[in-house]
């Protein structure tokens, strides 16, 4: 099998979310990504051999096409839905961006993280929101999509009841749950890591 992509354009981590797809969907076979930028060709070249593939790299005129080789021995069956939150993994957002300084660069980066963990194996257990992180979860939010598909394939999604009244947004909830700092506590001490974003 043979796949073709072009990923020039793509900002991170989409060109890694192409290919890993694209080897995906077949058991042996070779997939060729365009890429115009070398953080992304390093990027693909790093998750490539990290699940086993062969990687050659040529120069096409200031972008780099990367040919991809996924063997037979290669094992990366897709996982079915009801098997993809499996790990007890908490992730506690505290604000509505990501990292310190630029709020919108915080604003894109948050929304990649979402869209990258939306596209990881396995599932966290629980996303739980605090302070201004509960501004994620409700109507209009920039990252809706991705918190909807998280919570259809099983992810639990928690917003604290005090922070929701602290904003005024309570009543603009979009999904998941209000809990309380008890439960909020509780589900830290039961996880078996914790992330704090």
């Amino acid at each position: 099998m043979s796949t073709k992509i072009d990923a020039r354009g793509l900002a991170c981590p989409g060109p890694v979310i192409a290919i890993k797809k694209a080897l995906e969907e077949m058991d042996t076979g070779v997939v060729t990504i365009l890429l115009d930028n070398k953080i992304a060709k390093e990027n693909v070249i790093k998750f490539s051999t990290a699940h086993g593939c062969g990687v050659s790299i040529t120069e096409q005129g200031g972008d780099f096409l990367l040919t991809v080789c996924k063997g037979a021995s290669i094992s990366d069956e897709p996982v079915r839905a009801d098997e993809v939150a499996t790990s007890n993994t908490v992730y506690v957002f505290t604000q509505d961006t990501l990292g310190q300084g630029s709020r919108e660069l915080g604003a894109v980066l948050i929304k990649g993280f979402l869209y990258t963990l939306l596209e990881t194996r396995p599932r966290p257990k629980t996303l739980l929101f605090m302070n201004a992180g509960v501004l994620l979860t409700i109507q209009d939010s920039p990252v809706m999509d991705h918190l909807n598909k998280l919570a259809q394939e099983g992810v639990e999604i928690l917003s604290c009841g005090t922070c929701l009244d602290y904003f005024v947004v309570k009543d603009k909830l979009a999904i998941g749950e209000i809990t309380n700092m008890y439960t909020i506590v509780e589900k830290m001490t039961m996880a078996t890591k914790v992330i704090t974003l």
